[in-house]
């Protein structure tokens, strides 16, 4: 495994491990609780934070407090989040004060219109954002810490974006990009329909994003252009390679579409430190899948990776710090199948024997490990259920929800959250006087 430690295929006492969660844990309920967590991983070059959904709003905002803690007293440059790039570029003008960014954090998160909306556009993002925005303020421009989307589906989204860079500085070039982005247009503006078209007629329109972002890295469209908006077109072109790659992989079969994304959101990752210069470092929000190093879980066996596994891989364990999460009861937005509508669901007691169910049974409180303070022969090493809620989600088919996990070495620090609550989306909660106040404590 990563850390080395001896993993025990059969779970032995449950009580030794409860007593053990008791003596190596300590509570956390402020974000002062977080110091001996930011002693360990605030020299990191990436410090990656999970959630066990994209639907429970203390995972938000426990990750928020984090965040602002590295931004604000050891100076992290970035955040990259499981989003879209062109949605999450637009947050990043409006933090960051570029130009062209004149309409509120609020109004560009009521934009966000590709599902799940809730996920980003929340209540407890808008008020990380308002404090970034605050904060970003107060910085010199060239230091202003930056918001950045690393995922992969927004394919026509992303071809749009770059056309419209090039018809700004190139407009010889925009019209090359235009004729290779036709390819596309049989299939409308839905990236799965071009994904079921491939299924009937295997031919793709991989030669031509491959070749737009050929021409974009040689050089098109450099005249006199902004860096920021250069970069932003470079990474749209990008991603609609990789998109094109992904949906391609849905329906192949060649490579899981899993890990073209994954490896997507590691590339995006490393480029944003390569443009925030050679000593930037970036924060990281995803779910625990993406963030927990996939070879301390049953995913290695199925031939997929993640980023929690590349970026330690790429820049060592010492650089790269993985901190997972996890309840044990409450509620949750999410929805009963793909593109339906979200509703808040009822997350039931964790199974009996799961990590969580553990947690819980040490004390119904908030704990925080640092898996370094475990003993190599931790009874922590064992791989016990850890559950995983996704934006579908079905309350009653629980076991479906677990993967099998050897906690110490799947993350470098856990924070078991014992009761949660569901999210505040701003589609449904459209009035911030019906939002419970989300940071009582403050960033």
């Amino acid at each position: 495994m990563v850390i080395g430690r001896a993993t025990r295929e059969e779970p032995g006492d449950r009580e030794a491990v409860v007593d053990e969660i008791r003596t190596a844990t300590e509570p956390v309920s402020t974000a002062d609780d977080l110091d001996r967590l930011l002693d360990r991983v605030g020299d990191r070059r990436y410090v990656l934070l999970g959630e066990a959904s994209h639907g429970t709003s203390e995972f938000y905002r426990w990750r928020a407090r984090l965040t602002a803690r590295l931004v604000r007293e050891h100076g992290y440059d970035f955040v990259a989040v499981e989003g879209d790039w062109p949605d999450c570029y637009a947050i990043n003008r409006h933090v960051k004060g570029l130009s062209g960014s004149g309409e509120s954090v609020r109004e560009v998160l009521d934009s966000f219109d590709r599902w799940p909306t809730w996920m980003w556009a929340n209540w407890e993002v808008l008020a990380f954002l308002e404090w970034l925005t605050a904060h970003n303020e107060r910085r010199p421009e060239g230091e202003r810490v930056g918001f950045y989307g690393l995922d992969v589906y927004s394919l026509y989204e992303s071809m749009e974006a770059v056309v419209e860079y090039l018809e700004d500085v190139d407009p010889a070039a925009a019209e090359d990009a235009r004729a290779a982005y036709r390819c596309f247009e049989p299939y409308g503006e839905d990236a799965r329909e071009y994904a079921r078209a491939l299924r009937m007629v295997p031919e793709s329109c991989e030669d031509e994003v491959v070749d737009v972002l050929a021409r974009l890295r040689e050089g098109a469209g450099e005249r006199g252009d902004h860096r920021d908006d250069r970069f932003d077109a470079e990474q749209n072109a990008l991603v609609a390679r990789n998109a094109e790659e992904y949906y391609r992989a849905m329906v192949s079969g060649h490579e899981d579409s899993w890990n073209v994304r994954d490896r997507h959101m590691v590339e995006t990752l490393d480029r944003l430190r390569e443009h925030h210069g050679a000593d930037a470092r970036g924060i990281v929000w995803a779910h625990n899948t993406h963030v927990g190093d996939a070879r301390a879980t049953d995913m290695e066996r199925a031939g997929r990776l993640n980023i929690g596994q590349l970026a330690r891989e790429r820049h060592g364990a010492d650089e790269t710090a993985l901190v997972g999460f996890g309840s044990y009861e409450g509620s949750v937005i999410a929805a009963d199948a793909w593109g339906s509508p979200m509703e808040e669901m009822s997350v039931p007691e964790a199974r009996r024997g799961s990590h969580e169910e553990l947690f819980h049974r040490a004390g119904a409180r908030n704990r925080l490990l640092l898996s370094d303070d475990l003993a190599a022969d931790t009874a922590l090493a064992e791989s016990r259920g850890h559950r995983a809620i996704g934006v579908v989600y079905h309350p009653d088919r629980e076991a479906a929800n677990y993967v099998p996990t050897v906690l110490p070495d799947r993350y470098d620090a856990f924070v078991h959250l014992d009761e949660t609550r569901a999210l505040h989306p701003l589609h449904t909660h459209a009035d911030r006087e019906t939002v419970p106040e989300l940071y009582p404590t403050g960033l």
